[in-house]
């Protein structure tokens, strides 16, 4: 066992984390419930090896107490939770090993529902789903919403649209300079909507075959990761890894507006928004702007209806409004303002169930 469980858990505040060992299939997971104020915790399982049992404790307290904060922001009767299973998703998945998971998901008794994330399919949620139907993110014929990446890609689209009312006074992103570092599933759909509305899109991606999709379908202007963070933009969209925004990069930024879908952007939270602020660029709050997942699973949890799931997507845009109005009201960043907002959300539900 990591030395210190309970303090560092006391520290970030978490309710319970279960460690699951099953020598037969030879599944190691940790499953982290951050908090269950505002419902049920929900959060995707994420498969991957893992270098040390700290790390992927780490892993899986920042990760739960993430969708925490965005659960409550998106206006969702959710809580926090994420889980992680040590393994290559490769070489060490199997029937069993995801059954066994599903059966440790089912010993919680709905106080954490679990999904795809990072190593994980549709499929794998289906193994999961023998075990316990404490699982969201299944196939459409199976009555589950699929695909979450296309509402990602669409709150995403909605995210900037909001930006661009506040910082620039437009909606519309015909001509406009938009940068995108990642061209997975959401990076992608993203393109493809960005391209409709006449954007000049700029890319980078670390896999050449995904970088030449985009150019060839959308004409994307391929570009070195270096040239992305320089170039002068109306919005840079991270849509790969987290911690791209740091002193570093933030001292070549030219961008009015970063908006992406990244999870983790910021290498340090409270320094890099900061850093932004005064620089007066616009940061969107990551787990703000890439709720429309998370809603679109969530809508699965009362019978799943595609409208009903692209209406709560399309509420981002109202949701940033008031954040951004809050950060200016306070002089503070837009990242301060929408934590204090989903800690508000939380804590007044708090006090009215007790």
């Amino acid at each position: 066992m990591v030395k210190g469980v309970l303090k560092r858990i006391s520290e970030t505040d978490h309710e319970q984390v279960v460690y699951c060992n099953d020598s037969s299939s030879g599944l190691k997971a940790i499953i982290a419930i951050h908090n269950t104020v505002l419902g049920p915790a929900l959060g995707g399982c994420r498969m991957y090896p893992y270098k040390s049992e700290k790390d992927a404790l780490v892993d899986v307290l920042r990760l739960s107490r993430g969708m925490t904060y965005k659960a409550s922001i998106a206006n969702l009767n959710l809580g926090g939770g994420k889980a992680v299973i040590i393994g290559d998703p490769n070489s060490d998945k199997s029937e069993v090993l995801l059954r066994s998971f599903g059966s440790f998901v089912e010993s919680l008794n709905g106080k954490y529902i679990t999904a795809e994330d990072v190593g994980m399919s549709v499929h794998d949620m289906e193994f999961i789903r023998m075990e316990t139907n404490h699982v969201t993110g299944i196939k459409r014929a199976m009555g589950g919403s699929g695909d979450p990446s296309i509402l990602t890609a669409y709150g995403v689209f909605v995210g900037m649209q909001a930006a661009l009312k506040k910082k620039l006074g437009i909606t519309s992103l015909r001509d406009l300079r938009v940068g995108i570092q990642g061209f997975g599933k959401v990076g992608y759909y993203l393109c493809s909507r960005l391209h409709k509305e006449g954007a000049i899109i700029y890319g980078y991606d670390i896999d050449q075959s995904k970088l030449d999709t985009v150019v060839d379908e959308f004409g994307v202007i391929p570009v070195s990761n270096e040239e992305l963070i320089n170039l002068d933009l109306d919005i840079f969209s991270p849509c790969a890894l987290g911690a791209v925004i740091n002193p570093t990069t933030i001292k070549k930024m030219k961008c009015s507006i970063i908006a992406g879908a990244a999870n983790n952007q910021l290498e340090k939270e409270s320094r890099d928004s900061k850093l932004l602020l005064s620089k007066k660029i616009m940061y969107v709050p990551d787990y703000v702007i890439n709720a429309g997942g998370l809603m679109n699973v969530a809508s699965e949890l009362q019978g799943y209806n595609k409208d009903k799931a692209r209406y709560q997507v399309e509420g981002i845009y109202y949701i940033l409004m008031r954040i951004f109005d809050y950060a200016l009201a306070n002089n503070i960043s837009t990242l301060e303002a929408s934590n204090l907002l989903a800690e508000r959300r939380i804590n007044e539900f708090a006090k009215w169930h007790h």
